[in-house]
């Protein structure tokens, strides 16, 4: 019989055993906690973000609410309750009103699979020993993804529901950026897989123990905090909400609470995606190197949770970043970054580390492995270099033809109707007839401006 390669039996033998096992009253409080916890944090990430973004701007920021305002997100959830709600007279009344909650929910539910700590029974809860995750699946980053995509559909549902141009256009937009981005998104989740050997949210944490992820595939941690930013929404890439063209986007005939629920989905999306890099890439609830270098105990008991949390913050943080450093790109730049460049790097990528891995199972020595992937990037580099050259050459000629054609008289009634001039062209001067009479400039205090020098 031939040999069966470590990472295989690795993923025959995965054992998910621990979860499933609680008890009810288990269970519902750790649904209540990953409830509790998601809600906090969109209410620290809100405050949050206006502190952070005022200090980049030299404001002050809330200060009212709370102390040093940190109650200015739940008067702000309080408001929006309290106000008026209003249903458009031209919506559509049922999708009109479940389009909040569709987008709501499937933020919730990702959450799920995160491990806030070790697979082990670590932690005991009222006597009950058991591990610091809701569940886990073997299949669990593609219920992740599942998730994200069904979220989606509220946003484009609310736009179409309302009965009115901008929020359509608002969900069409995000309809694209949907399907621009999880492509590329895909694809860098499938090179964790196949450097974890599993699908598991536990198992790819696990499989951290000696190096995160983010220092074995930094291409596809890049491509994914890119993509995350475009799957939330969020500045520079908010083109479903873009204010300045859209007057609001898809939730411009929303109020009251289901306006609400619509930021508390963009904000729990944010939270979740978070979780979820720092799942895949920065060694999930494991401590960093200085800290598990000289305590033992870091990775064991509640530790965990503090690591986990820490973590996601940071992310966070550069996601307020980006809001109050980058302006907002267009629309055409959005699609040509996702289907110009994450998507053919992504796919790349994911082909370059699914050789390295075949070469590393077929006990390939390290020194090919590198020589092989080194040549395949430099082939890589080359035809794209060989591709610039022939793409300057083309805009030369493109160029030159441009300045013969400007140097053409130009006629805008050529074709039988009005056209604009190409680049390079310009209209003939529009002759004018003269006046008849000369025009007399008229001033106070006679036709001649003596006096007024005189004044001065």
């Amino acid at each position: 019989m031939n040999a069966v390669p470590g990472d295989l039996v690795q993923l025959a033998a995965e054992d998910l055993s621990l979860f499933g096992r609680d008890v009810w009253w288990l269970v519902v409080l750790k649904a209540v906690f990953c409830f509790a916890f998601l809600m906090v944090m969109v209410l620290f990430s809100i405050v949050w973000e206006r502190k952070v973004v005022a200090w980049m701007q030299l404001r002050i920021g809330p200060n009212r609410h709370g102390p040093w305002g940190m109650l200015q997100s739940l008067a702000d959830g309080v408001k929006l309750m309290l106000k008026e709600d209003l249903i458009v007279k031209r919506a559509d009344k049922v999708v009109y009103v479940l389009a909040p909650i569709i987008a709501t929910i499937p933020a919730f539910m990702a959450i799920a699979v995160i491990p806030f700590g070790p697979a082990g029974n670590e932690v005991s809860i009222f006597g009950q020993r058991t591990t610091m995750q809701l569940t886990d699946l073997p299949i669990a980053m593609l219920y992740i993804l599942a998730v994200a995509s069904v979220g989606i559909y509220g946003i484009v549902l609310a736009g179409w529901s309302s009965g009115s141009t901008y929020p359509l256009l608002g969900g069409l937009r995000s309809c694209a950026q949907m399907i621009s981005y999880e492509i590329a998104m895909g694809a860098a989740f499938a090179s964790v897989f196949l450097y974890s050997g599993s699908m598991s949210t536990s198992a790819i944490v696990e499989a951290q123990e000696g190096r995160w992820f983010i220092v074995l595939l930094p291409v596809s941690f890049i491509i994914y905090v890119i993509t995350m930013v475009g799957e939330t929404n969020r500045a520079p890439f908010d083109m479903p909400e873009s204010e300045g063209d859209l007057v609001g986007g898809f939730n411009t005939e929303y109020s009251s609470i289901k306006f609400a629920l619509f930021m508390l989905a963009e904000y729990i999306n944010m939270v979740t995606v978070s979780a979820v890099s720092v799942t895949l890439f920065l060694g999930g609830w494991r401590a960093p190197y200085p800290i598990s270098s000289f305590w033992e105990g870091a990775n064991h008991g509640w530790w965990p949770m503090l690591w986990f949390v820490l973590k996601v913050q940071l992310l966070l943080f550069f996601f307020i970043w980006l809001r109050g450093t980058l302006p907002r790109v267009r629309y055409d730049q959005l699609m040509k970054l996702g289907w110009k460049v994450l998507i053919p790097v992504s796919v790349v990528w994911l082909m370059l580390v699914a050789t390295v891995r075949a070469m590393r199972n077929e006990n390939y020595d390290m020194s090919e492995i590198v020589l092989y992937v080194g040549g395949g990037v430099v082939a890589i580099l080359l035809l794209s270099f060989v591709a610039d050259i022939f793409r300057d050459k083309r805009e030369k000629v493109q160029a030159a033809q441009a300045g013969a054609a400007a140097a053409e008289p130009f006629d805008p009634l050529a074709g039988g109707f009005p056209v604009p001039p190409k680049p390079g062209q310009h209209l003939a001067p529009v002759p004018r007839r003269r006046p008849r009479t000369e025009r007399e400039l008229i001033v106070s205090g006679g036709a001649t401006t003596d006096n007024d020098r005189e004044e001065g």
